[in-house]
Parts: C-alpha cells; structure tokens; sequence
C-alpha cells in the first residue's frame, strides 16, 4: 500500500438482519484518504454515512470487504489490538460531543492519552497545550456544563488529536452550531488540516462545509461516486 495512504477500504459492504431479509446498507464500497487529505461524504438520511464512517474506525465490524489503517488490516486484529490502533492513529469528532460530563475539558482531552499508557504529568501537558491551541486556555478547568456549544465541540476535537493520529473521522461536527460557531468550527479545522498533516472525513448534510473539502463523496443507496467539485466531471468509485 502507499505509504502516504492513512486510510482506506476495499470492497466494503454492510447488511443488518432485519425482518424476513437482510437490509443492505452498503454495497461494495472502496476508497483512501491520503495523508493531510480532507474528505467529505454526503447523502440522504438513512445512505450509510454513519454505518460506513464507522466501519472505517473499526466500531463496526464489515459483512464483507476490509479497512485498513496504518497498512494495517483491522480483520488481521482482535478487539484490543484495534482498539491501540485507533487510539494511536484516529481521532473521533460527533455532532453531540460525548465529554464525559463530571470531567474537566483538561480531563476530558487528557482521557486518550492515559489510556495509553501516558503518565498523567505527560498526558496534562499535552492537553494542556492543545486546549491552548483551540483557543481554551481559559477554560481548561471547567465542566462541559459550563461550556458553550462551540467551546464543547472544541473540547471534542482537542480530544480527537491530542494523540497526533493520522486522521480524525467526523460525524456531522457543526451540525449542532449555530451558523456562526459552526464556521469558526470549520476554520478550526482547516488551520489543524494545515499545522498537523491531518486528514479529515467528514460526514455532514452541509453542502457548504461539504464542498470545501479536498473531494466530496456521495453515498446513494449504499454505493459511493466522487461528485462535482469546480465543474470536474464525475468519476465513478465502484
């Protein structure tokens, strides 16, 4: 595999039991981030977005096809080993941040690090700085409660990097902002896109946010095309 890829996956389908038959949810889906590459994937509620963003973080087990991440195939691991590998090269970025309420934003960000296995002077320092860096300096003792929507979702996403993972997955991150914090969100990301190397996938309804991306992919009925940025023609993903 090439060694600018950080992520990928070949063949991927996804079908749950429900009712008489199997439902189909994706069917054959294949595509690669590369390293500092952002990616949006859009399409209609009920398409797989969520079901496919998270196969590719291994939260998700595929009915046929793989994920690789790192070159590392996730069917080649058992449930441990993935979850190192995820907390090592992935961030995850929701539209309802999911902080741990009775934590600090310090807490809530240093959380991964301790997991693995960094010492808790190490693992503050780093989410000390990060915070710094998303514009929380001051705020690095209070509870989400005591946050605003922007501050909490800029938590989430210190969180997401604090490891310096290859890539952060991102289920609709400004789809709880208003229109002025989610752009503030946006811009956040992009100057991480610029400083950190970082790839982002992005799930999201907004066309906007969308179409800022390196390449915007849609998923219709459970089979993903690269669509339309500055009049390209489409190309075809299967």
């Amino acid at each position: 595999m090439n060694k600018d890829i950080v992520i990928s996956c070949h063949e991927l389908s996804k079908s749950y039991e429900e009712g008489p038959s199997p439902v189909q949810v994706l069917h054959n889906v294949s595509m690669s981030v590369a390293k500092g590459e952002r990616v949006s994937i859009i399409g209609s509620s009920g398409s797989g977005k969520s079901t496919l963003l998270n196969l590719l973080g291994g939260l998700d087990t595929p009915s046929a096809g793989t994920v690789t991440i790192a070159n590392q195939g996730l069917a080649e691991l058992n449930e441990n080993k993935r979850g190192l590998l995820r907390n090592r090269h992935l961030g995850f970025v929701y539209q309802f941040h999911h902080l741990l309420g009775e934590f600090t934003a310090l807490e809530n960000v240093a959380m991964p690090l301790l997991i693995g296995k960094c010492s808790v002077t190490e693992a503050s320092q780093r989410a000390t700085e990060i915070l710094v860096r998303v514009g929380l300096g001051e705020r690095l003792r209070h509870k989400p409660s005591e946050l605003s929507g922007g501050e909490r979702q800029r938590v989430a996403i210190a969180r997401a990097i604090v490891t310096k993972p290859a890539c952060v997955l991102m289920d609709e991150p400004t789809g709880n902002l208003d229109q002025e914090t989610a752009l503030s969100i946006q811009n956040l990301m992009w100057e991480l896109n610029q400083e950190y190397s970082l790839s982002f996938v992005i799930v999201t309804h907004d066309q906007k946010l969308a179409h800022t991306m390196d390449r915007v992919l849609e998923l219709t009925k459970g089979k993903l095309q690269e669509i339309t940025i500055n009049n390209s023609p489409k190309t075809d993903k299967q």
